[in-house]
C-alpha cells in the first residue's frame, strides 16, 4: 500500500524509502542512456550497419521520450503520479529485453523508441512525486537530490558501458537493466505516496498532436541539419501544422496537454527558457568535447572519456551541497551564478593551448561541471512552485522538456556547427560559452522583475 503524503509531504522512513524509489527509477532511465552510447561502434559492427546509421540506436530513444513527456505527464496527472512511474518502470523493463533480443537495427531502434516512452513515464512525473515527498519548506532539498541522482548517472554511464563491454557483447548493457529495474519496480510498487487525481478525461486528440507536433518538426530540422532540404521543408511544415492546430484544440481548456497557461506566468516562463539554455550550452560541451580533445589536445579514443568524467562529477557534486542552500537563497542569485561559473568553465577551456595538460583540462571540466549542478535545483523549484497545486504534473513535465528539449535543440545545433565550419570543435566552445552566460544574464534579471524567492 502506497504511502499518504501528509499535509505537506512524507517524514522519516517514509520519505527516505518513496525518494529512494523515485532514486532507483530516474537512475535507470538516465543510466541506459548514457551507457548505450559507449556501445555504438560494436553495435553497428554486429548489426553490419553504418556508424552514421547507428546514431539512431540514440536518437530513437530521445526523440520518443521528448515527444511522450507531456502526453505522459499528463495522463499521469489523471491515473496518478506513482502509478504512471510503477507503469514507466515496466516499460523499461520490457523494452530492455526487447533491445537485448534485437537482432536488426529496425528492431533495435523501435525497442529503444519503448524504451524511450518509458523513460518518459518515469521523468514526466519523478518531480511532481518529489513535491509531494518533501514538504514546500524542503523542496529544494529534493530537488537537488534528483540533480545528484542524474549527474551520478551520467557520469556512471560511460563507465559502466566500458565494463560491460570489456567482458561481454553489446546486449548485456541492456540486460543489466533487469535486475536495476525489478529492485525500482518493488520499491516503487509499495513507497511512492498517493497523490491527488484529476478528474478530466485524458485527451486523446491533444495527445496524438503533441506527439506528432514534436517528432515532425524535429525530424524536419534535423533533416535540415543534415542537407536533406525538400524533405526538410515538409515535415517541418506538419510540424507545425500540428503545433497551430494543437494550440486552437486546447484554447479554454483548464488542464491542455501542452500547458501554455504555465508558461504565461512570468516566473515560470522564465525559469523554463533559463533551464532549456544550460542545457544547450551543455550539450554544446558535451557532443563537442571528445571531438576537441582529439583534434586540438592530441589526446586518444582511450583518455577522452577519463578527461570529460570531471562534468559529470562536478554536477553530481554540486547538486548534493546545494541542496542545503537551495531553499534559503533566491534562485534568480543561485542559478545566475551557476551558469556564470559554466560560462567561465568553458571559457577556460576555449583558452587553453594545445600542450595543456591533463590536469589543466580536468580542472576546467570539473568547474564547468560544478557550475550547472548549482544552477539547476533552484531553477527547477521555481518552476515547481509557480505551478498552481493541482498541475504539479504539468509543471514535472515542462521540467523535462526544458531538459531533453535543450539537449535535443543543443545536439541539432552542434551538427549544424560541424557541418558548416573547419574549426567547429573549438567553436562549439565559444558557443557553449556566450549561450551560459546569456543564461546566467537572464536568470539574474528575475531580481530586478520578479518577487526575491524567484
Amino acid at each position: 500500500m502506497s504511502p499518504a503524503p501528509q499535509a505537506d509531504g512524507l517524514y522519516g522512513a517514509e520519505r527516505a524509502k518513496a525518494m529512494l524509489a523515485v532514486a532507483l527509477a530516474v537512475l535507470l532511465s538516465v543510466l541506459d542512456y548514457a551507457v548505450a552510447n559507449v556501445a555504438l561502434p560494436s553495435i553497428a559492427h554486429d548489426l553490419h550497419i553504418a556508424s552514421s546509421q547507428s546514431i539512431w540506436v540514440i536518437n530513437a530513444y530521445q526523440l520518443a521520450s521528448l515527444s511522450m513527456l507531456l502526453p505522459l505527464a499528463s495522463i499521469g496527472a489523471r491515473i496518478g503520479f506513482a502509478r504512471m512511474c510503477r507503469l514507466g518502470i515496466a516499460i523499461f523493463l520490457v523494452a530492455s529485453i526487447l533491445c537485448a533480443l534485437s537482432h536488426t537495427l529496425l528492431e533495435l531502434a523501435l525497442a529503444r523508441a519503448l524504451q524511450g516512452m518509458g523513460g518518459a513515464s518515469i521523468m514526466s512525473v519523478a518531480i511532481a512525486l518529489i513535491r509531494f515527498i518533501y514538504p514546500k519548506a524542503e523542496l529544494g532539498k529534493g530537488l537537488a537530490l534528483n540533480g545528484l541522482i542524474i549527474g551520478t548517472g551520467v557520469a556512471l554511464g560511460p563507465t559502466v558501458g566500458s565494463l560491460v563491454m570489456s567482458v561481454a557483447d553489446w546486449p548485456w548493457i541492456f540486460w543489466i537493466n533487469v535486475p536495476l529495474g525489478l529492485a525500482a519496480l518493488g520499491l516503487a510498487s509499495i513507497a511512492l505516496p498517493v497523490t491527488p487525481r484529476s478528474d478530466k478525461a485524458v485527451d486523446l486528440p491533444a495527445v496524438a498532436l503533441t506527439i506528432a507536433a514534436f517528432t515532425f518538426t524535429v525530424i524536419g530540422v534535423d533533416d535540415a541539419v543534415h542537407g536533406g532540404l525538400l524533405s526538410a521543408l515538409a515535415l517541418s511544415g506538419i510540424g507545425v501544422g500540428c503545433w497551430v492546430a494543437l494550440l486552437r484544440y486546447q484554447r479554454g481548456k483548464s488542464e491542455p496537454v501542452v500547458p501554455v497557461d504555465l508558461l504565461g506566468v512570468p516566473s515560470f516562463l522564465i525559469a523554463f527558457i533559463v533551464g532549456m539554455t544550460g542545457f544547450v550550452a551543455s550539450n554544446f560541451f558535451i557532443i563537442a568535447m571528445p571531438f576537441t580533445l582529439e583534434t586540438v589536445f592530441h589526446r586518444p579514443a582511450t583518455v577522452t572519456g577519463f578527461l570529460i568524467t570531471p562534468w559529470a562529477v562536478g554536477v553530481a557534486s554540486m547538486s548534493f551541497l546545494i541542496g542545503r542552500w537551495t531553499d534559503r537563497i533566491p534562485a534568480a542569485q543561485l542559478s545566475s551564478l551557476g551558469l556564470a561559473v559554466t560560462g567561465c568553465g568553458f571559457a577556460l577551456l576555449w583558452q587553453l593551448p594545445s600542450d595543456a595538460s591533463n590536469f589543466d583540462i580536468i580542472w576546467r571540466t570539473w568547474l564547468a561541471g560544478s557550475g550547472f549542478g548549482m544552477f539547476q535545483p533552484p531553477n527547477n523549484r521555481v518552476m515547481m512552485l509557480a505551478a498552481p497545486r493541482g498541475r504539479e504534473g504539468s509543471a514535472s513535465g515542462l521540467v523535462s522538456v526544458a531538459r531533453l528539449g535543450g539537449q535535443t535543440l543543443g545536439a541539432l545545433l552542434v551538427a549544424s556547427v560541424f557541418r558548416f565550419s573547419l574549426h567547429a570543435s573549438t567553436l562549439c566552445l565559444l558557443c557553449a560559452m556566450v549561450i551560459a552566460w546569456l543564461g546566467a544574464g537572464l536568470s539574474l534579471g528575475r531580481t530586478i522583475r520578479f518577487s526575491p524567492r524567484g
